[in-house]
């Protein structure tokens, strides 16, 4: 059963000066790593069959469903089975206290060569800038999750669906991977009710040396 959402406590100058701040920031970001982009979209093409931009759809503010898009890092066709396992059994661990930490699936056969280092490396996300340009996310937020992962979201884990979803966000900067689900949820909800231009701007100032460092990404 789904919980309550309610809405974010960040004000409306704060909302405006964030877009803006996504806006400004997407778009430089977008131009200074064009050559980049295209150098990563070559890779993937040459390393296996099938298209460079992957999309996929995902829940967003209020759960409104929308294409996210990345560089394909898995061959094409790879089926979601063993990964939609992974995340139940995850989620189920933590409702029992368990203390799994969410790490991505291991030795998973569904990864290209050249997708495992972009994971790694956190440039497979980087199409998602064309998401923030669109208003369906921001450069900070709470991960966008898919369907079935939400179908199994205890009641408190939907106040992170209270803003857009984020390129980047406090959970990541704390420590990805390493962390719990419900450590994920409750670092959501604490972005959530503290979420304003300044914080934004600290946790991207904070992505940069996480990613440099990979902490959590495996």
């Amino acid at each position: 059963m789904a919980g309550e959402i309610g809405t974010s406590a960040t004000s409306w100058l704060n909302e405006v000066a964030i877009r803006l701040l996504d806006l400004l920031g997407a778009s430089a970001l977008l131009i200074l790593l064009s050559p980049l982009l295209l150098i990563v979209a070559l890779i993937v093409r040459l390393d296996s069959p099938g298209p460079a931009i992957f999309r996929q759809r995902r829940l967003g503010r209020d759960l409104e469903p929308f294409m996210v898009a990345k560089f394909r890092t898995m061959h094409e066709g790879a089926a979601a089975d063993a990964h939609r396992s992974h995340v139940e059994a995850m989620i189920a661990d933590d409702n029992k206290r368990g203390t799994r930490p969410m790490g991505k699936l291991q030795e998973d056969a569904r990864v290209t060569r050249s997708g495992s280092f972009l994971r790694r490396a956190s440039l497979d996300e980087l199409p998602q800038l064309w998401n923030v340009l669109r208003g369906e996310m921001s450069l900070v937020g709470p991960r966008p999750p898919i369907q079935y992962e939400v179908d199994r979201y205890p009641p408190e884990a939907f106040r992170r669906f209270a803003v857009r979803p984020g390129v980047t966000g406090l959970w990541q900067v704390r420590g990805r991977s390493l962390l719990t689900f419900s450590q994920m949820i409750d670092l959501d909800s604490e972005y959530v009710e503290r979420r304003s231009l300044g914080f934004n701007i600290k946790i991207l100032l904070l992505t940069l040396p996480t990613v440099i460092h990979g902490k959590g990404a495996a």
